[in-house]
């Protein structure tokens, strides 16, 4: 039975790290960049383009480069006909280590590019390192995480340290929901064995300065509303003042959901009551991060937050309902548009739910709210968009955890971890949680101010990146403790 003899010395695993992420991390996540392999959701013939295809080869090479040979790493790439692949890894045990067990997860698809917004010099698909941050499209989401993964259990090995079975599953359908993942995790369930820690390396921090663990997650659901008034366009000089606008009837339509003075969300199935404990966990968020909280935004001079109140505006991120016009068709742009009063109008909404609210339900409940009673009698169409995914709340962390994630903070911030909600989602934990009851979760990641994940000018902070591989590699230390006592 291998034990531990010395402690995982901090200052050994960040020099290893750092020379490991400078010499060959960073420069692969680079590659990675410029593949423009999209989600599926904006890119349904993904397979015939062979992009996610090139993209896996591009981590599956790096990984046998690296020495996984000692480290006894097998590698799969899962693949099913209509389905998109998933990369498995699994590390076995050390003697007298065996049975409960750890499951890493991260993902390689990427959003859409939106070339045309990026600031000049920078681009989707051109990695620019300045400043310490690695610029492009799915460096920070979610590409670095495969290579954080193995780069923390490299640094367990580089220091003779025990540890458990690690399992690590990078999937390429996140951004578009999910869909596959529920599929492979019910195949590899018997392989996985008894997990009791998932690290989920596709998440958010409040700032660089510290170890950030995401508390909890908001669901989303939404659907495209469409109002129609006239068969086809007529001149607006002629028509207005009788047929009435499909805009003005969109407004009074989304009034019904939203006060538009205010933002608040007016449907009262799709809040929370939200635990005390979370309203301190959102106090001492806004204690941490100051104006960060809302200074992290490309806000234009002069403009504000919804509040000045600031762990108002954590809870409104993280346990509030929040509604957003995310796309809208039936509008000509501006240098085409003539004198028509447009036949219809549509917008794509996209509302984010707080944990413990049915995502599902309230989509539902969208539906019936914006169709009833049409003004004008307009053609009045909601059509929800199908695929809801509830929020999550993480379980209080053991004492043993705690204690681990704020030492491994100090060791490589010098600042304790902070716990935090999160405003996006990721429909995985939710499974997981159901699936490993008794699984502790450390949910982080390395999206902080300004890495604008998902629009244009996303960035991978790689001291960062390096900070966080650092912790999760004595975390998961930690973890192999439990198991020994």
């Amino acid at each position: 039975v291998e034990s531990f003899g010395r402690e995982m010395d901090p200052a050994k695993t960040k020099e290893f790290v750092s020379k490991l992420w400078d010499q060959s991390v960073v420069p692969t996540i680079a590659e990675y960049i410029r593949i423009p392999n999209q989600s599926p959701a904006w890119e349904p013939d993904w397979a015939e383009k062979g992009y996610t295809q090139k993209a896996i080869d591009l981590i599956v090479n790096w990984i046998k480069s690296q020495n996984v040979a000692d480290l006894k790493l097998t590698l799969e790439v899962l693949s099913e006909p209509s389905r998109t692949p998933l990369i498995f890894m699994q590390v076995p045990a050390s003697p007298g280590f065996e049975g409960k067990s750890v499951l890493m997860y991260g993902h390689m698809d990427k959003q859409p590019p939106l070339t045309e917004q990026w600031e000049e010099g920078l681009g989707p698909y051109t990695p620019v390192l300045r400043d310490g941050k690695l610029y492009g499209r799915g460096g920070a989401d979610d590409g670095y995480a495969s290579f954080a993964a193995i780069s923390a259990l490299l640094a367990l090995h580089n220091q003779g340290q025990p540890h458990p079975m690690v399992s690590v599953v990078i999937e390429a359908c996140e951004e578009s929901g999910s869909n596959d993942l529920p599929y492979y995790m019910k195949k590899l369930t018997p392989r996985l064995g008894e997990v009791e820690l998932i690290v989920c390396l596709d998440s958010g921090c409040g700032n660089y300065d510290q170890f950030w663990l995401t508390a909890s997650l908001r669901g989303v659901c939404g659907g495209n509303l469409k109002v129609r008034i006239c068969h086809e366009g007529v001149h607006s000089g002629d028509a207005s003042g009788i047929v009435p606008s499909t805009f003005r009837i969109l407004r009074h339509l989304l009034n019904r959901v939203e006060n538009s003075e205010t933002g608040e969300f007016l449907l009262k199935d799709a809040f929370t009551n939200i635990d005390p404990k979370r309203v301190t966990q959102a106090q001492s968020v806004a204690k941490a991060l100051g104006e960060t909280v809302y200074k992290r935004y490309p806000f234009v001079n002069g403009a504000q937050p919804i509040s000045k109140e600031l762990h108002e505006l954590v809870l409104n991120r993280t346990w509030r309902p929040q509604l957003e016009i995310v796309g809208a068709e039936g509008f000509p742009s501006i240098a085409t548009a003539g004198n028509v009063l447009r036949a219809f109008s549509e917008v794509k909404l996209s509302l984010r739910v707080p944990p413990g609210v049915d995502a599902g339900k309230i989509e539902l409940l969208l539906k019936e709210v914006l169709e009833k009673d049409p003004p004008y009698g307009a053609e009045v169409v909601f059509t929800p968009e199908g695929d809801p995914a509830d929020g999550w709340a993480s379980p209080l962390l053991a004492e043993w955890l705690e204690q681990s994630v704020n030492a491994a903070s100090n060791h490589f911030y010098g600042k304790d971890s902070v716990s935090m909600g999160e405003g996006g989602s990721i429909p995985f934990m939710a499974m997981l949680g159901d699936q490993f009851p008794k699984a502790q979760f450390v949910i982080t990641g390395v999206l902080g101010p300004g890495a604008n994940a998902h629009g244009p000018n996303e960035f991978l902070h790689v001291e960062m990146g390096k900070n966080v591989t650092s912790c999760v590699a004595h975390i998961v230390r930690d973890f192999a403790k439990q198991i020994q006592k």
